[in-house]
Formats: C-alpha cells, sequence, structure tokens
C-alpha cells in the first residue's frame, strides 16, 4: 500500500463520495474512475510516477485524521455499535488528549457517570452499566446506553474538542 498526500479540498471531495460506512478511499476512487484491481497501468503513467520520496512525517490534521477513521477497514469491519464508539472514543482522546478530558469530565447524565478513570467508580455510579476501558486511555466507559445515547456522548465531546457541525454529524451517523 503507498501513501499519497492530497490537500484538504480534494479529500473532502473523495470522502463526500462515501457509499457506505468503512469505504476506503482507494475504493472510492476505483469507483470514481472506473479502475479496476489488476487493470495494467499505462506505461506514461507509470513513466511519469516519480520516485518515492523519503519518509516525511507531517502534522496530521485532527479532520483529516477521523475522516481516516470512517473510511478505515477496522472501522468498517465493526459489526457493532459499540465497537465503532470505542474506536471514536480513541481516536478522539489521541489527537486532543487535554480537550478530550475537560470535554467527558462534564459529561454526565441524570443519575449516571459515564466516563471515569477506574471501572469501579462506574460500577459504583449506576447497575448494569458495563464499564469498557477506552483503549488507548486512562478512562472507562459506561457501554449498556441505547445508541442515541452514545451518538450524543460523541456530539458534547466532538462539539467541545470544537470540530465542524457537518463531520460530527458525519461520525455520529456511523455509530
Amino acid at each position: 500500500m503507498k501513501t499519497i498526500e492530497v490537500d484538504e479540498e480534494l479529500y473532502r471531495y473523495i470522502a463526500s463520495h462515501t457509499q457506505h460506512i468503512g469505504e476506503s478511499a482507494s475504493d472510492i476512487l476505483r469507483r470514481m474512475l472506473k479502475f479496476t484491481a489488476g487493470q495494467p497501468a499505462s506505461a506514461s503513467a507509470v513513466a511519469k510516477a516519480p520516485e518515492p520520496a523519503a519518509a516525511v512525517s507531517l502534522p496530521r490534521d485532527r479532520v483529516r485524521v477521523v475522516r481516516e477513521l470512517l473510511l478505515s477497514d477496522e472501522y468498517a469491519e465493526q459489526s457493532k455499535a459499540v465497537n465503532r464508539f470505542m474506536l471514536v472514543l480513541s481516536t478522539l482522546y489521541t489527537l486532543d488528549a487535554v480537550g478530550f478530558t475537560a470535554a467527558t469530565d462534564a459529561l454526565h447524565g441524570r443519575t449516571r457517570t459515564y466516563f471515569a478513570g477506574d471501572q469501579q467508580t462506574l460500577l459504583a455510579n449506576g447497575t448494569h452499566t458495563k464499564p469498557k476501558h477506552v483503549p488507548g486511555t486512562p478512562y472507562w466507559v459506561i457501554t449498556n446506553t441505547n445508541t442515541g445515547r452514545k451518538r450524543s456522548m460523541i456530539e458534547h465531546i466532538m462539539q467541545a474538542m470544537q470540530f465542524p457541525a457537518e463531520l460530527i454529524e458525519k461520525v455520529c451517523g456511523t455509530v
């Protein structure tokens, strides 16, 4: 698999042509270009292809990272909303641990605590909470809420972290 860089406008255009959850950027481009696997590249395209540059690591923008998550195979393979919920939470924390912490500190239900630093706190604040550890974070989250509540929690966190409204809507629609 090769990595290419595209500007934000082009990336948004490609992502806007997503037809189903988890469709990869390669699948979208193949469909748009009517290109099938195994189709030989033209000689001129091969001749003009630039040599791969040395690995250059540029800071990736938060919006792009979330969009890439939505297009990833890992996300597409999740058949349960709770697993997609956990992947989104993990990604948001990785992007901005301080912003995530501030957003989750302010997020509570009427009678429940949704996020905590340990499983016992969540178990003590509700029955049948089914706490799960959010991978790559120091947080635990209750998971026996309905999908609408999971979406609401993600919406709150992403708004607090100042993500664009259209991206928040797209993420919530995939959970």
